[in-house]
């Protein structure tokens, strides 16, 4: 393996107003290798690529390609230097063929303005299979799955010759299978391809099993870099976060209370089927199961966000039927969405209005919005979450996500609920946001509220919950104590290899 340098960062530098994004970064990445860039949520890891590929420039120090001055001013530059970044959220052209989406803007084609289908549709073929990808060329790009699409766009990356390709949690919203294929064609990219990849990732247990390097970010400056062969999971976590991982997934015990609400026998055609269970004040009731086993359908069609058609919830001893989820809320239950980018925050709308945005109600007086009100309980939810915003103005959307998902909880804690649904609340976070919304998720039991937690991550639904219900293509399949739930049991219930008949072993 040819182990020259092919980019170094030197002193790299980055101001935004009232933030220091990035200060002093020093680093090199050497060519045909996978070296992960690791961080916390607004260690400054998406602010380096960006500079990286043209979308923001330096404020201090420069950056070394092959050995010269790296100087771009756009994407379009740096694609031209060899550089591509595949985004977290890819946005292809759905209506387009899988084939024009990987030459979208650099048709092959008859003269000057004719574009040669064929040409691209054959092109693309050959490109896939060198790849190892098994999908039609000519199918439309709507017709794929998000893994699909993401391998795609690495494709599309490859057509541009690039010699390095920045990869930013492109794992995220894979299954694991999904996952493992992806990271199979990584591996041949580096091998085959001589490709360089920068590869972004919260999951630790990914990275050791791709990364050849590392280099560990934080708050803006660059900590260390090394083979990722020569270290501990536990060495990157205390780099990452000045503590080490015995601080991670603490729960204080709690002795649940009553039967607060009690659901009996919930059906929703093709989504859910006789789902039953009683949730207990203080008590943390996990939901874990694969992905579209129909957790988040049943929690939706409690809060009123979609209609059962069968089935009973009593809450405090009451019989309900939340029409929409202002009843629910009303009825003091809060629900923390699973995509908080697309139905949690208003992006455009400041850090202080997204916390307040439910209940204005409470804000008014006489008529009008109450600001002092307003400012005093943003503060207050501010310095209880420990949300790191230059002020409560912040756009939310320049926040990191672990910053923007104690927002959203902070929102519904302004509200004072009962219940609280958290449906994926620690999803593309890193460890130590996680480690904080785990320690407010367990003072929130201490302090008697009722928390459903929806989670897809083994050892936080172990760790995290007093129950665990597993869901297996819309039936609750098996229910598990804390001391009965291994990562085994829970897989058994969530594959239907084992089923609610099987409780009375339990």
């Amino acid at each position: 393996m040819n182990n020259d340098i092919i980019l170094s960062f030197n002193n790299v530098t980055k101001y935004f107003t009232g933030v220091t994004a990035l200060q002093d970064v020093c680093f090199s990445i050497e060519r045909n290798t996978v070296h992960a860039l690791i961080g916390e949520n607004g260690a400054g890891k998406s602010t380096l690529m960006k500079i990286l590929f043209g979308i923001h420039q330096p404020d201090g120090g420069f950056i070394e390609h092959k050995k010269s001055r790296y100087t771009v001013h756009n994407p379009r530059m740096a694609m031209s230097e060899g550089i591509s970044m595949i985004p977290q959220e890819i946005n292809p052209v759905n209506n387009l063929s899988v084939a024009s989406n990987i030459y979208l803007g650099k048709e092959f084609k008859f003269g000057p303005s004719l574009v040669n289908q064929r040409a691209i549709d054959n092109a693309a073929e050959e490109l896939l299979k060198d790849l190892g990808i098994e999908i039609d060329p000519r199918l439309p790009m709507s017709n794929l799955s998000i893994a699909s699409a993401q391998l795609i766009a690495i494709a599309t990356a490859i057509s541009d010759n690039s010699e390095i390709i920045i990869m930013d949690e492109p794992t995220s919203a894979l299954t694991e299978k999904e996952s493992l294929q992806l990271l199979h064609i990584i591996r041949n990219l580096k091998k085959n391809l001589g490709i360089t990849v920068i590869y972004i990732s919260h999951k630790l247990d990914e990275l050791f099993a791709i990364a050849d390097n590392y280099t560990v970010l934080r708050d803006g400056q660059s900590i260390k870099t090394g083979k990722i062969s020569h270290v501990k999971k536990s060495d990157i976590i205390n780099m990452m976060v000045g503590r080490t991982i015995e601080e991670f997934f603490q729960k204080t015990p709690v002795a649940p209370g009553e039967v607060i609400m009690s659901v009996k026998d919930l059906c929703r055609e093709n989504y859910f089927n006789n789902a039953s269970f009683d949730l207990r004040a203080g008590e943390i009731l996990g939901f874990a199961g694969l992905i579209g086993a129909g957790r988040t359908e049943l929690m939706e069609a409690i809060f009123g966000l979609t209609q059962f058609d069968s089935g009973s919830i009593i809450l405090k001893g009451k019989e309900c039927r939340f029409k929409s989820p202002l009843e629910a809320i009303r009825a003091r239950i809060g629900f923390v969405t699973e995509d908080r980018k697309a139905s949690g925050i208003f992006p455009d709308m400041s850090v202080k209005d997204n916390m307040i945005m439910p209940d204005l109600k409470t804000y008014k007086t006489k008529g009008l919005l109450d600001d002092r009100k307003i400012v005093s309980s943003s503060i207050e939810q501010k310095d209880a979450l420990r949300i790191k915003t230059p002020t409560l103005e912040q756009l939310i959307k320049n926040l990191s996500g672990g910053n923007q998902q104690k927002v959203l909880i902070s929102r519904w804690l302004l509200m004072q609920p009962e219940i609280l649904i958290l449906d994926e609340p620690t999803r593309g976070i890193d460890v130590g946001a996680k480690a904080e919304i785990h320690m407010l998720i367990s003072k929130l039991a201490q302090e008697g509220k009722a928390i459903i937690l929806i989670s897809s991550e083994m050892p936080e639904i172990i760790s995290m919950s007093d129950r665990i219900l597993v869901m297996h293509e819309g039936c609750i399949t098996g229910e598990l104590s804390k001391e009965q739930a291994t990562q085994e049991m829970i897989m058994n219930y969530a594959t239907g290899e084992k089923t609610a008949a099987c409780r009375s072993e339990l």
